[in-house]
């Protein structure tokens, strides 16, 4: 038999369900919808309702066509939700945590995330929103009003719900941790520098995130892709590229004056939007929402001081070369190696090479996954923790099961600790892969490290290995049975990567 709850809030009742040892509350609008008149502007209030709302299915994906590693499809802008996970036992004052998915900018979705065993394991209550991506989330044009940030304002609209309902769910609004993971740890990275999230939340946990700080070179993101800038855009270059990509498509009438265009741009189908989402998943800084580049504004110490949790997985850059090299039918090579590294690394190339000889690695695609992983992952991560270091009590640790299940499958691939290997520890993954019995073990304990962090603001648990903070040198290795510090420096030759280009 089906069990209901309800909840009052400001807005209105709604009613979830009742579950086996959880409450889970979906699709609960935080805002209005960004439709209509009401696209590319900052989140508005939602309109009160009467009666008892749905609240027992997640809401609409952001608008994102699919992808190799996210098959979802969504052309509804209607999509400022959020899911809330509580534990069924009765409860005041528990540590929240407020989720940022990942996805590149362009994908991803509360939905794909349950976080019960989270939520029961930690004691804590789970907030997951929903929130405008790629273009519609980080367009800019000539007129628009602070583009580029809609997506970061969604976010801190969801804080905001955060900080006026939560009680109502038992959780602390006094005591809010926002974690992400890849795309959601950049945006974290955004709230700690913007002023608007000033308040909002009061710890943070990034995990891989990617390229907080400086640029990335070719090829070592994903092969065949140029070298990345900065993943901040200042405001006025993302107006230039707006309106051209608005003249190129065609969807605005040449001439035409910004209040025009937009008033044009605002009726183009969301479905021949979607085709230029990739350019636009760069936050703009120079605006309200983000006056400064978190580039600029972190090593600083322009930024709201709080305890910092950050890391990588083993492996990460696996994910991209096993899915977009390998499985496209365009491993690399020992032939292809040497223009990858020249191209790469140009004058430095040769040392590079010295130390990372191909007859070191099963194949030349696995020595290109770990120049990736050491360049464009381990080394930026490690100066943003340093970064935080010299400011606040932060913690640094690395994911590290190598025989963890791959959420994308790579076959053939040694996926390794591949990119996103963590989040099946954390969350039941719809349709994922199943873990061991060592690995639940595993994912409980990782779990309550990350509980802990939430409640406490440093992850040390009684009955679980000492984490010392990342100012004294230790990051913490986690592995089913094998918990515990690694010479993260080493591992990643950092020491070497931090001379090179």
């Amino acid at each position: 038999m089906t069990r209901h709850v309800t909840v009052q809030l400001g807005s209105g009742a709604v009613r979830g369900l009742h579950l086996d040892g959880h409450l889970s509350f979906r699709g609960i609008p935080y805002a209005a919808a960004p439709v209509g008149e009401r696209r590319w502007r900052s989140p508005a209030p939602v309109a009160p309702w009467s009666g008892v709302r749905d609240a027992t299915a997640s809401g609409n994906p952001a608008p994102q066509l699919p992808q190799s590693f996210a098959d979802v499809t969504s052309v509804d802008e209607d999509c400022l939700t959020l899911d809330v996970t509580v534990p069924e036992t009765r409860g005041t004052g528990r540590p929240v945590i407020v989720w940022l998915h990942g996805g590149g900018g362009t994908n991803g979705t509360a939905a794909a995330y349950d976080p019960r065993r989270l939520a029961l394991t930690g004691d804590v209550v789970v907030v997951a929103p929903n929130f405008r991506l790629g273009v519609l989330g980080c367009f800019g044009h000539p007129g628009l009003a602070d583009g580029g940030t809609f997506g970061l304002q969604d976010q801190q609209a969801a804080l905001r719900w955060v900080r006026r309902e939560i009680t109502r769910f038992g959780g602390d609004p006094a005591n809010v941790t926002l974690v992400g993971e890849s795309y959601g740890a950049l945006m974290i990275a955004a709230h700690l520098v913007s002023p608007a999230s000033a308040g909002l939340f009061h710890r943070a946990i990034l995990q891989s995130g990617f390229a907080v700080m400086g640029s990335t070179p070719a090829h070592t993101f994903i092969p065949g892709v140029p070298a990345l800038p900065p993943r901040w855009s200042p405001a006025a270059e993302l107006d230039r590229l707006g309106a051209a990509i608005a003249a190129e498509h065609g969807w605005v009438t040449p001439g035409s004056d910004p209040e025009s265009a937009l008033a044009q741009l605002r009726r183009v189908p969301v479905t021949d939007l979607l085709q230029a989402s990739a350019a636009f998943i760069r936050p703009a800084f120079g605006g309200p929402t983000l006056p400064e580049s978190p580039e600029e504004a972190l090593p600083a110490g322009r930024f709201h001081r709080m305890p910092l949790m950050l890391g990588t997985t083993r492996d990460e850059a696996r994910f991209f070369v096993g899915l977009f090299a390998d499985l496209a039918d365009n491993p690399v090579t020992a032939e292809s190696y040497p223009r990858l590294l020249a191209e790469a690394f140009g004058d430095a190339a040769d040392e590079v090479a010295a130390r990372y000889a191909l007859d070191r690695f099963p194949t030349p695609s696995l020595a290109w996954a770990q120049i990736c992983t050491d360049r464009a992952w381990a080394r930026p991560a490690w100066e943003l923790g340093r970064t935080f270091a010299a400011y606040t009590d932060t913690w640094f640790y690395e994911f590290a099961d190598r025989d963890a299940p791959s959420i994308v499958p790579l076959p053939g691939f040694p996926a390794g600790a591949q990119h996103s290997s963590e989040l099946v520890y954390q969350f039941d993954l719809p349709g994922g892969p199943p873990l061991s019995a060592a690995q639940r073990e595993f994912a409980d304990r990782m779990n309550r490290y990350w509980a802990a962090f939430a409640a406490h603001g440093d992850p040390a648990c009684a009955d679980l290995p000492a984490w010392p903070g990342v100012g004294t040198g230790h990051v913490q290795s986690l592995a089913p049975g094998r918990i515990g510090g690694t010479d993260y420096v080493a591992e990643h030759r950092l020491d070497f990567w931090m001379r090179m280009p």
